[in-house]
């Protein structure tokens, strides 16, 4: 039997966890409801969950804290769910690691599309099994070894290898990726030496279509060249075209 998809729901208002807790359960998943980020921590420490609900205005804390603490240690899902709308914010969470950042007040059917959005990054068949919070044992973690073999895709060094959704270094360690980060490198790996627009990028990892101050892709793009380039500052993987898009300048080989 399938199990359910653990989700873990962190915010300072009881009424608010309260709520998005029966609302998820009612879905499928599992879900643990917390106020702060030290039991949070305890959690992940004895049942990672797939996928945690973050609010960034914790009494006494800092959420981009607790969110750059659970990115470091812990590879799950992460979406930002808080008041604070402004752009700035959305751009840090973002940068921090968040998959997705959405503000309150939110539409509860948004929201659930949102999870599993991020869910099916990690995962692909979790999100679309029959039962929107069940799990199957083949997808229990965000890269099954028994996973059917896919290619894999090298370029300047670098192995991406779409099987076990991971990012091997040219010295062969693994270079963490978030599911965001993941399907934009996968993306242009896919893609290589054309010009993809941001409408493009956008579409082809989010599913959606961005606005003119959507800054999502230009996000990811500098953490992707964080880890890739030698000088992120003087990018020779990812360069931008001006006005056009990003594109992937090496050469790309299926292993």
């Amino acid at each position: 039997m399938n199990a359910p998809i653990h989700l873990a729901v962190l915010d300072d208002e009881v009424d608010i966890t309260a709520l998005l807790a029966g609302y998820l359960q009612n879905q499928g998943f599992r879900v643990t409801q917390l106020h702060s980020g030290a039991p949070l921590f305890e959690l992940m420490a004895r049942d990672t969950p797939a996928l945690v609900l973050l609010d960034l205005g914790l009494p006494g804390e800092d959420g981009f804290a607790v969110a750059r603490q659970l990115r470091e240690h812990w590879r799950c899902g992460l979406v930002i769910v808080t008041g604070r709308g402004d752009a700035v914010d959305k751009v840090v969470g973002l940068e921090v690691g968040a998959d997705d950042y959405v503000t309150k007040p939110f539409d509860m059917r948004e929201l659930l599309a949102r999870i599993k959005a991020v869910l099916r990054r990690l995962a692909p068949s979790a999100a679309d099994s029959s039962q929107a919070g069940a799990l199957p044992a083949s997808a229990a973690s965000v890269a099954s070894p028994s996973s059917p073999a896919l290619p894999c895709h090298r370029f300047a060094g670098f192995e991406l290898d779409t099987a076990a959704r991971r990012l091997l270094d040219p010295a062969r360690n693994e270079v963490p990726l978030t599911a965001g980060e993941y399907d934009l490198l996968n993306t242009l790996v896919t893609h290589p030496g054309r010009v993809l627009s941001r409408d493009f990028l956008l579409e082809h990892t989010r599913g959606r279509d961005g606005g003119p101050f959507d800054r999502t892709i230009d996000v990811q793009v500098g953490r992707l060249r964080r880890k890739l380039e030698d000088d992120p500052a003087n990018p020779q993987i990812i360069k931008s075209v001006r006005g056009a898009g990003y594109i992937l300048v090496p050469k790309v080989e299926a292993a």
